[in-house]
């Protein structure tokens, strides 16, 4: 059974744009949640969503888990053996980490929707918005946001 509460309305009345900026040191999870929780904030965006999406094909968005950092792990893990390095990949041309980066990227997405109500983010208690860097080397990858309400 599917039950439908509604707990308020409301009406669009502002579209803000803004952006993170996150540098990375190689495969792995970067927590973006403070600068999100930041953009709200500083904004003072009351009530609606937030969709970001990470400007680059070899990263990637995820809500996950931030209390136990082996969840982490384990998942760096498992996308790893779902596209590992040295296969015979017909692209690759920019290194031996290009191409499952992409492959990664595609598993996990590069967006994510988030709503915001009374002026913060609506997360689990024990999640987080991270951007997930699928490359060995480190980059500056740029996540762009849209917020859309109130």
């Amino acid at each position: 059974m599917i039950s439908h509460t509604t707990i308020g309305e409301a009406q669009v009345e502002r579209i803000v744009h803004g952006r993170i900026d996150v540098a990375t040191r190689g495969p792995g999870f970067t927590d973006v949640t403070g600068a999100l929780g930041a953009f709200v904030r500083e904004n003072r965006l009351m009530d609606g969503v937030v969709s970001a999406i990470v400007s680059h094909t070899t990263a990637s968005l995820t809500v996950q888990e931030n209390a136990d950092p082996d969840v982490r792990f384990d998942l760096l893990h498992a996308l790893e053996r779902l596209a590992p390095r040295g296969a015979a990949y017909r692209h690759d041309t920019e290194g031996p980490d290009d191409m499952p980066g992409h492959i990664k990227a595609l598993l996990t997405g590069a967006t994510v929707t988030l709503p915001v109500a009374g002026g913060a983010l609506r997360l689990g208690t024990w999640q987080a918005l991270y951007l997930v860097e699928h490359l060995d080397n480190g980059r500056n990858r740029r996540i762009d946001l849209t917020f859309i309400g109130r």
